[in-house]
C-alpha cells in the first residue's frame, strides 16, 4: 500500500483525493489529514473512515482530541508544515492560498514525492520551490499542468514549441458588460464545481494566469511559449504542441479525479479514477482567442512573471486581499483585477528576488496590506 498524506483533507481537491481512496480499496495507506479545522466533525468523520493516526488542524483541535483520543492532533499555524514532513511516499497538497508554500517546501526537503494542487506555491516563489524538487519529485495536480505533463511525455523538450493551457471562460465567455456582476453570477460556473475563491478566480482568468505562471516554473518553458485559449467544454485540459506542427492534448471529463488519481499514484493509472468519456456520441470542442480588453489579467500576469522576483508573488497576494473583499460586498467585480494592478505597480519597482520562506512572507504581507489600502479608496 502507498502510505498518503492530504493537505487540505476538507476542501474540494482533499475530499475528491478520499473519494479516490475509497474506490481503490488495499492501495491507499492515509498516515496523516490536516485541514483549517473550523468543520472539526468533517475532520473526526474522515479520520474515522480512513482509519487516520495523525491530523495537522489550525484550530478545532480540543474537539478532535476530545472524539479521536488515540489520533495525535497537530496543531497551530505550522500544523500542515508539519505534517508534510511525516516520512510517506505521496503528499497531496489541496491547500488553497498562499499558506500552502511553506508546507510545499517541508513536503521537499524531507524528500518526499508531492503531488501538487496548491498552485501559489509555483506562482509565489517558482524558483524556490523547482529549486528543492528532485527529477519527477513534484507531481503537478491542476488539471491542465497535469495534462501538459502527460502529453510532454511524447517528445523531447527541446520538440516542444508552445504549451497551450485551456480555460472554461468561466462564467462571463458571452457577457460583454462585467460592470454589474454579482457575487451569485461569479460563483455560478458553467462547467466546474469548486470553492469559491478559485471559481472568483475563474470568473476573473486570474486561475488561468497563475497557471501560466505554474507552466513557466514546472516545464522550464519561457513565457512565448506559454498560449492560454478559451475551450467552454472544460474537455481538453491543455496542449503541448511539438515544432513538427503535430498537437498532442489529453482529454477527459471536466472534474478534478482524473488529474489527482494520476498524481497520487504515478506513474501507475488507477482504473477506479472517474468516469470515462462516452465517445460514441457527439461532443463539440471548440476554441476561441482570450478577450485581453475585458480580461486584462492574463497580461498583468506574463508582465509579472517575466519580471520576476517577488512581482508573482505580489500579484498572487493582491488578488487573495481582491476577491475576499468582493465576496465581502466591498468592491465591485471588476474592481478586484484593478486593485491587483495598482498594488503591482505600487510595490513592482522595490522587489528583490526571493530567496526563502521569510522573503515570500514579507513581500507577500507588504502586497496584502498595499491591496488593502487601494481596496479601502475603490470600496463602493
Amino acid at each position: 500500500m502507498r502510505d498518503l498524506v492530504i493537505l487540505g483533507s476538507t476542501g474540494s481537491i482533499g475530499v475528491q483525493a478520499l473519494e479516490i481512496v475509497a474506490a481503490n480499496p488495499g492501495v491507499f495507506n492515509v498516515v496523516a489529514i490536516s485541514a483549517y479545522g473550523s468543520n472539526p466533525a468533517a475532520i473526526i468523520e474522515q479520520a474515522r473512515t480512513f482509519k487516520v493516526q495523525v491530523i495537522g488542524v489550525v484550530k478545532g483541535a480540543e474537539k478532535i482530541r476530545e472524539a479521536l483520543p488515540g489520533v495525535t492532533v497537530i496543531d497551530g499555524p505550522n500544523a500542515a508544515s508539519e505534517i508534510a514532513a511525516i516520512t510517506c511516499e505521496v503528499v497531496l497538497n489541496g491547500i488553497t492560498g498562499s499558506i500552502g508554500l511553506g508546507p510545499t517546501l517541508a513536503a521537499l526537503e524531507v524528500g518526499n514525492k508531492l503531488a501538487l494542487a496548491n498552485k501559489e506555491s509555483l506562482v509565489a516563489a517558482g524558483e524556490l520551490v523547482m529549486s528543492k524538487a528532485a527529477e519527477n519529485q513534484l507531481i503537478p495536480v491542476d488539471s491542465e499542468h497535469s495534462a501538459i505533463w502527460q502529453s510532454a511525455m511524447a517528445g523531447k523538450k527541446s520538440e516542444i514549441a508552445k504549451l497551450v493551457l485551456t480555460a472554461s471562460g468561466g462564467p462571463f465567455r458571452n457577457r460583454r458588460d462585467l460592470s454589474e456582476v454579482t457575487i451569485a453570477d461569479a460563483l455560478a460556473h458553467p462547467t466546474w464545481a469548486m470553492g469559491q475563491v478559485v471559481t472568483i478566480n475563474s470568473a476573473t482568468l486570474m486561475n488561468k494566469s497563475l497557471e501560466i505562471i505554474e507552466a513557466h516554473y514546472l516545464f522550464d518553458m519561457p513565457y512565448r511559449q506559454i498560449e492560454a485559449v478559451i475551450h467552454p467544454q472544460s474537455i481538453v485540459h491543455s496542449m503541448v504542441e511539438y515544432v513538427d506542427a503535430s498537437t498532442l492534448a489529453q482529454l477527459s471529463p471536466p472534474n478534478m479525479k482524473g488529474p489527482i488519481a494520476y498524481a497520487i499514484n504515478w506513474p501507475v493509472r488507477l482504473p477506479s479514477a472517474t468516469k470515462a468519456m462516452d465517445w460514441s456520441k457527439q461532443h463539440t470542442l471548440e476554441f476561441e482567442p482570450i478577450d485581453n480588453e475585458r480580461f486584462p489579467v492574463i497580461e498583468l500576469a506574463r508582465r509579472c512573471g517575466e519580471l520576476g522576483g517577488g512581482l508573482p508573488a505580489i500579484f498572487n497576494a493582491a488578488n487573495e486581499v481582491a476577491v475576499a473583499a468582493f465576496l465581502a460586498g466591498e468592491i465591485s467585480f471588476t474592481s478586484i483585477i484593478e486593485s491587483v494592478d495598482l498594488a503591482v505597480q505600487t510595490l513592482g519597482s522595490a522587489v528583490n528576488p526571493i530567496r526563502d520562506l521569510a522573503d515570500v512572507s514579507a513581500i507577500e504581507n507588504d502586497a496584502r496590506k498595499v491591496a488593502g489600502e487601494i481596496i479601502k479608496k475603490v470600496a463602493k
